[in-house]
């Protein structure tokens, strides 16, 4: 066509053609006038090109003493192949990288100042995020200092914080316990959300927190042991009040320094006054168990006051009763266990996922706190103490067949190692420890489809699993504990079917013997013992869950029904800590607990409260 007397054409094929040419002269190098070296490998280009899409590169070329010559650029930071992926990208526009490669690809577009590039992998790595890469995500921002990519990933951890708390990321992370102790009329943020601009805090070199926003010397905060600090919230700083330390171990905790991060991602109310944060300190990223108490007194004005107890004198009438504490996760097929005057709940699942998580709850203080998660995610199983150590063993981790191995947790390492594994897979097995043994009863087959009637005994000491006498009954999701040098094995089901038979085995003769059965037949039950009689509470009849309980008397060989939990609770975990028996977690047949009960023996009832002292 020719307007106004002008040839006019455009060829829809030159660009690409072109396009192609010159990759092609690259790759060849032919006319090729820059040298990339990076890490021992040799790329050669053109450096019209990698100026066009590169400022770092056109500074370094319009810097040369011959712009006529060949220009040598040293890149030993990066990594070869996602170099070639860019230069693949400034001679064709087209960005092709594994998934592997991404993130090299970002750093490497970093620091060349390929803008447009980092956004589009940045972008990438975003449609990519989950709760299991997430963590690792923000590590690699916060490296790369994109701020945009550090906010979208730290909105992501804060809706999402209780399900990234699962994780093995999470779980490897430095945890930090820090209690509060709150002023009058003065209390932590309701909404979940926690803020720290109110409250300066400086970590020195003598390995105290400091108060930065108070006059010197009149705030220090002293940590009670290694991973738990208490410390004293003042009075509302005077503006431009806080003081900076000297000592590169030093940093503010609401003023991040250009170097160093210092700040919360994410948090989430657990209860009343307890929060899960996600936290940088010092560029450290780490978890925050955080834990408000209202103080007993008030704060110190001037001099700086240890505080070694929470325990003081009070009057009966400053006994009030209040709703007790949930655990931190909801859970089904959960493992507990007294031990040292605590209740230990262990995994299960919620959702069909199932948890390593283990918690640990003090009657004293109406508190729980996390202890070392267990090597593999575990649910459907028990679990019990034997010689001073939690042992687990057996369930299912909700993705392969049910599981053989074991762990055993160490309370003075916080810490679990692994012990000999069954001889065969076992879910949905009764575990309890009988003269200085181990006992494992009854359980479902590879396929879930019957019960068995197994029962294999762990000596601590040789560390050898045996069998002893099989069950009279097929049976799985039973109760068992020991009373009185017996043990007991309490319902279940032999296939789907719910049993309300009770055997009893004798260590003494290697024998299994029938007993009174229940009033109701049940399976997924939890049993406790107290005042030398078996209380089995909740499961499962056939059709729904169920909160009745019923009580069996050895002497009288008789189950008498007893009151009522508040809630129906199907594969709930049942322990006596101290003189009182704790029902926690389980499913009620609309949704998974985290919530906890207790029985009270006196009065025949159980109650989702506990009495604690106002101070």
């Amino acid at each position: 066509m020719i307007p106004n007397g002008y040839l006019m054409f455009e060829d829809e094929n030159f660009i690409e053609s072109s396009v192609a040419k010159l990759n092609a002269l690259r790759k060849s190098g032919q006319f090729c006038d820059v040298r990339l070296q990076v890490c021992g490998h040799e790329m050669l280009a053109h450096r019209a090109v990698l100026a066009c899409c590169s400022p770092y590169l056109f500074e370094i070329f319009n810097s040369d003493s011959d712009p006529h010559g060949v220009s040598h650029v040293k890149l030993d930071d990066l990594n070869p192949e996602a170099v070639e992926v860019l230069l693949n990208y400034a001679y064709t526009a087209q960005l092709k990288a594994d998934k592997e490669l991404v993130k090299d690809v970002y750093s490497a577009a970093k620091k060349l100042k390929m803008d447009r590039v980092k956004q589009v992998c940045g972008d990438y790595l975003l449609s990519r995020m989950d709760i299991t890469s997430c963590i690792s995500y923000r590590n690699f921002a916060s490296c790369m200092g994109d701020s945009r990519l550090l906010n979208k990933v730290d909105a992501y951890i804060q809706e999402h914080l209780l399900q990234i708390s699962e994780e093995e990321e999470f779980l490897k992370l430095p945890r930090l316990k820090l209690e509060v102790m709150l002023e009058e009329n003065v209390c932590l943020p309701s909404n979940g959300k926690l803020y720290t601009k109110v409250q300066t805090l400086y970590y020195s070199a003598h390995h105290k927190l400091l108060d930065g926003n108070l006059l010197e010397g009149q705030a220090e905060v002293f940590g009670s042991d290694d991973d738990h600090i208490q410390f004293v919230q003042k009075k509302p700083p005077r503006e431009n009040g806080h003081k900076q330390l000297s000592g590169s171990s030093t940093g503010c905790l609401s003023s991040p320094s250009p170097k160093h991060e210092w700040k919360i991602v994410a948090s989430e109310k657990t209860s009343n006054n307890t929060y899960l944060c996600l936290a940088v300190l010092d560029g450290i990223f780490c978890v925050i168990f955080l834990h408000g108490r209202n103080s007993p007194q008030s704060s110190p004005t001037s001099t700086p006051k240890l505080i070694k107890s929470l325990s003081f004198e009070v009057h009966p009438d400053e006994l009030i009763e209040k709703a007790m504490s949930p655990m931190q996760y909801a859970r089904s097929g959960l493992g507990t266990a007294e031990m040292n005057g605590r209740l230990i709940a262990a995994g299960g699942y919620n959702r069909e996922e199932c948890l390593r998580t283990v918690e640990c709850y003090d009657p004293r203080t109406d508190h729980w706190s996390f202890l070392a998660p267990m090597r593999t995610p575990r649910a459907r199983f028990q679990m019990a103490v034997l010689m001073g150590r939690l042992y687990v063993v057996g369930g299912s981790n909700g993705h392969s067949d049910d599981l053989s191995c074991g762990e055993m947790y160490d309370p003075n390492l916080d810490d679990w190692t692994p012990v000999p594994e069954l001889r065969t897979n076992r879910c949905n097995a009764g575990v309890c420890a009988l003269n200085g043994k181990l006992y494992i009863v009854g359980g479902s087959d590879p396929y879930g489809q019957k019960g068995l009637k197994n029962c294999d005994v762990f000596d601590p000491v040789t560390k050898v699993w045996t069998s002893c006498a099989p069950l009279n009954i097929r049976r799985h999701q039973s109760a068992v504990c020991e009373l009185g040098g017996y043990l007991y094995i309490i319902g279940g089901a032999e296939s789907w079917n719910c049993l309300n038979t009770v055997e009893r085995y004798n260590p003494e003769n290697n024998t299994w013997s029938l007993i009174a059965p229940m009033n109701v037949a049940r399976r997924g039950a939890g049993v406790a013992v107290l005042d030398g009689k078996l209380f089995v509470g909740g499961g499962f009849d056939g059709s729904h869950a169920i909160s009745c309980v019923e009580m069996y008397d050895p002497a009288r060989n008789e189950w008498k029904v007893m009151g009522n939990m508040t809630s129906p609770r199907s594969n709930a975990g049942v322990t006596t800590v101290g003189n009182t028996i704790y029902a926690v977690g389980g499913f009620d047949g609309n949704e998974f607990l985290n919530t906890v009960e207790v029985y009270n023996l006196e009065a025949n009832e159980w109650s989702p409260y506990t009495k604690i002292f106002q101070f």
